[in-house]
């Protein structure tokens, strides 16, 4: 059978057009599937590397501390004996006014990933249920409250102590206390008050040689007598016994044992202290620089000779005497005066206690 010029054309035609058509169809496949192994690739999850399990001791993730970068190269190469599990920041709290002070502490040590331990001290008689009988403390709930915070937010070990000695009367809890916490092989007390800007400094201390049981660091200025701004223990039973024996015979005036501490100056490279006392700032010249001060500094002591502590709302009078004249030492004084007032209300919801009569 011969097909006529119109169905030939017809065939043709269709040829044609199955042909493109499926080519067309193949290209599309190929796009699809070349789509499809992009899509695949950018959301494959990465390789899973197999990490060494944690030691359950330390709860807290071995990440590269945070701070000035002077600081990270040497502790991301450099551990504490034993290791971070076995160094811990402790405050010695005898007073309510200063339980905030150290949940401050804790709260900078939380943000910023210090891998240090951390403890609590405070009078086990806060504990203690007061009956009807007797004058209630004030403060004895909000020291209690804020305890519960620390332990709760910042994981701080809350350990109550009894006192250690009896003078005139009155329940005494001597700094050498802090040589009893025998689980740590070092251990770092700040005086009250301060300031902590940035941890890696204070961590960095964990890992320098010790020749004695304490060691302080001096913030002061060399125009007025200095005791340690840092205080760096090294616990054992050894040297708690040795001091408790001494004990015996003497009560021991914190202040009178601060000053007997063998000292290790800070010694500040281009503006960068591990800790500075803001009394000093009254001898700063004109090449001091307020912003690189706050930036490159790690702890900072808040004293004064003839002023009170930043937790008070102090007069005009005490403060205008007491800030210095220059005006970027005046204006570094005044910023951490000003952020430890934001960080107290922060952290502990208190506001500048009111100065007493």
């Amino acid at each position: 059978m011969l097909l006529t010029s119109g169905q030939i054309s017809m065939v043709i035609s269709s040829s044609v057009v199955f042909i493109f058509t499926f080519l067309l169809f193949l290209s599309g496949y190929v796009l699809q599937q070349q789509t499809v192994r992009n899509l695949q690739a950018v959301i494959k999850p990465p390789p899973v590397v197999v990490q060494p399990p944690p030691s359950p001791v330390l709860a807290k993730h071995f990440g590269t501390p945070p701070g000035h970068s002077f600081y990270d190269k040497y502790l991301a190469r450099n551990r504490p004996k034993g290791g971070w599990a076995k160094v811990a920041y402790v405050q010695l709290v005898r007073e309510h006014l200063h339980v905030c002070n150290a949940l401050m502490l804790f709260a900078v040590l939380e943000e910023q990933e210090s891998m240090a331990q951390r403890v609590i001290m405070y009078p086990k008689e806060w504990d203690v249920k007061q009956s009807g009988q007797g004058v209630l403390n004030p403060h004895i709930d909000t020291s209690r409250r804020l305890l519960r915070n620390a332990a709760k937010r910042y994981r701080v070990m809350l350990q109550p102590v009894e006192p250690m000695l009896k003078s005139g009367g009155r329940s005494t809890f001597p700094l050498t206390g802090l040589l009893s916490l025998t689980a740590y092989n070092r251990v770092i007390y700040l005086p009250p008050s301060g300031l902590v800007l940035d941890t890696s400094g204070l961590d960095h201390l964990f890992t320098l040689p010790m020749e004695s049981d304490m060691l302080g660091i001096s913030a002061g200025s060399e125009d007025e007598a200095t005791s340690p701004s840092v205080v760096l223990l090294k616990p054992s039973k050894e040297a708690f016994q040795e001091i408790s024996d001494s004990s015996q015979s003497k009560s021991y005036d914190e202040d009178e044992l601060l000053s007997k501490i063998a000292l290790m100056p800070d010694m500040p490279e281009d503006q960068v202290h591990v800790v500075y006392k803001t009394s000093g700032l009254k001898f700063e010249d004109d090449s001091f620089n307020a912003t690189k001060f706050l930036a490159s500094t790690s702890y900072v002591h808040i004293s004064e000779p003839d002023m009170l502590g930043p937790e008070y709302d102090a007069p005009k009078v005490s403060i205008a005497s007491a800030k210095p004249k220059i005006f970027q030492p005046q204006k570094a004084w005044q910023e951490v005066y000003e952020r430890y007032r934001e960080r107290r209300m922060d952290v502990c919801g208190l506001d500048l206690e009111p100065a007493p009569n």
